[in-house]
């Protein structure tokens, strides 16, 4: 009877726990959202170059021309200073995501960038913008050149700032700190590619 007793029991715990858990279960933040409870508003970002989700072509990437695509975006907030870009490769077969592009301090008007940037680290078009190193590490875009294998995916963060980053250099790590508690809407374009 007694083993009964604590096999009803233990039966009882086992069905409640996932319901217990599944309250813990909240999704993770990027490290430079705003920790004030806030979540950023969403903007769009899309290319011509591209479908989202699609197969980025090849004159982006390392095995063709090795261009920046062409980007667009829309639904910035008024309140906007400046405007921020990381693309990066989280399927890469490194501890942490493959930076690809790393640029920032885009002025807060600006709804687009033309295709094939130059890779340098100040821009004067668009004016005052700053381009980071990439993983290589290079200055500027350097486009998806995978491992053979199976496709991986590119996402193009795109986030609009309160506040302008004038500090020259920052790689995608610095830059996340420095946009920490600063991002009043962000929005992604995810491309991918196979070799």
């Amino acid at each position: 009877m007694k083993s009964a007793r604590a096999l009803l029991t233990f039966l009882a715990v086992l069905t409640a726990l996932p319901w217990a858990v599944s309250g813990c279960d909240q999704p993770q933040r990027d490290a430079a959202t705003p920790t004030t409870g806030d979540q950023p508003m969403a903007l769009t970002i899309t290319t011509t170059a591209f479908m989202d989700g699609g197969p980025i072509p090849r004159k982006y990437t390392g095995d063709g021309e090795d261009i920046s695509p062409p980007l667009l975006w829309s639904d910035l907030p008024d309140e906007v200073a400046t405007l921020a870009l990381i693309c990066d490769d989280p399927d890469a077969p490194t501890p942490t995501p493959w930076v690809h592009w790393v640029i920032y301090n885009l002025p807060g008007d600006l709804t687009g960038l033309a295709e094939g940037i130059p890779t340098v680290e100040k821009l004067t078009d668009p004016p005052g913008a700053i381009q980071g190193p990439n993983s290589w590490p290079t200055t500027g875009y350097k486009g998806p050149a995978p491992p053979r294998g199976g496709a991986h995916r590119y996402y193009f963060r795109l986030y609009a700032l309160d506040v302008e980053i004038t500090a020259a250099g920052l790689d995608a790590d610095a830059l996340r700190n420095e946009m920490a508690g600063h991002i009043l809407a962000e929005g992604e374009l995810i491309g991918t590619y196979q070799r």
